[in-house]
Order: structure tokens, then sequence, then C-alpha cells
């Protein structure tokens, strides 16, 4: 059974070579499950002060949104899972989201309010402040884990 399709919409490329291949290891393997976009709008420019950088990053998230989109913020004030609570999740949003469930990963300072608002829900990965690069690498992670969560693949332990 595949799932809905998911979305990422992430400020920034992943720069950094490790973090690339980890991400695109972790793509590739949710792809046996479920399709999986990945949109990357361009971070502002990095002289301007966190919170008008955050906020230009948000106008170019909210652009980059569509209707269909279920917005799934990634924000330190968020619900937060266990590996078995987000398959839960995702279950759940397969049965019952009407739209694409889109998790939206921001810049180095964060998301700006405005795409806190625009979205359904607010979810964490942890209490503590991952880089933005890491951030989206764990999130695919996770994915990738509560698929096999949910079809007894023996990936989680």
């Amino acid at each position: 059974m595949l799932g809905k399709p998911l979305r990422l919409v992430c400020v920034g490329r992943i720069k950094t070579g490790w973090w690339k291949d980890a991400a695109g290891e972790y793509a590739k393997r949710i792809a046996r499950f479920r399709k999986l976009a990945v949109a990357e709008v361009r971070d502002a420019d990095p002289s301007l002060e966190p919170a008008k950088r955050s906020a230009l990053e948000g106008v170019r998230i909210l652009k980059e949104l569509g209707p269909q989109d279920l917005v799934l913020a990634m924000d330190e004030r968020g619900e937060e899972f266990t590996s078995e609570g987000f398959a839960r999740f995702l279950e759940k949003l397969d049965r019952e989201a009407q739209g694409t469930p889109c998790f939206v990963i921001g810049g180095p300072f964060g998301l700006a309010d405005e795409v806190r608002r625009h979205a359904r829900r607010l979810v964490r990965l942890g209490r503590m402040t991952l880089p933005h690069e890491l951030a989206r690498v764990v999130l695919l992670e996770q994915i990738y884990r509560a698929e096999c969560i949910r079809r007894s693949i023996p990936y989680h332990h």
C-alpha cells in the first residue's frame, strides 16, 4: 500500500556533502512507499537581521505552497512524537487528510509567524536545536522509519 504523496518545502539547498548524501538516501528509501517532492526556496541574504531574514523566507515559503497543501510546520513550539506516534500520525494523514501533507522547514533562524499561522499543525523533532540541513535529514529519516514501522519492516528497533 502506497501512502499519500508528501511534500517538503525547505529554505535553502543542502550545501554540505554528507547531509546531501543522507537526504538523498532517505528520499530514495521513502520512494518505495510513497511519492515525495522536495521544493527548496531561496534563503535570504545572510547580512539581514534574523527577523527580516525569516520574514523574507516566510514570504517565499508561502508563495511555494499551493491550495492542495496541508501545511505541517517544523517548529520548536510544535508537538513532539515518538517514532511510533509519528507512524500513527502519518497513517492518520493517509486516511483522513484532505490534500497533500506538506512539511515545511525554515532556515537557520526558523519560521516566520505568518508561516506558523498558515500551518495546520506545528511539529517538532525534539527539544534540541538542530541546523536546518540536519533537521531535513532527521525528518526524512523519521518518515522512512515511520513507513517501516507501519509495514513491520525490521528497520526500527
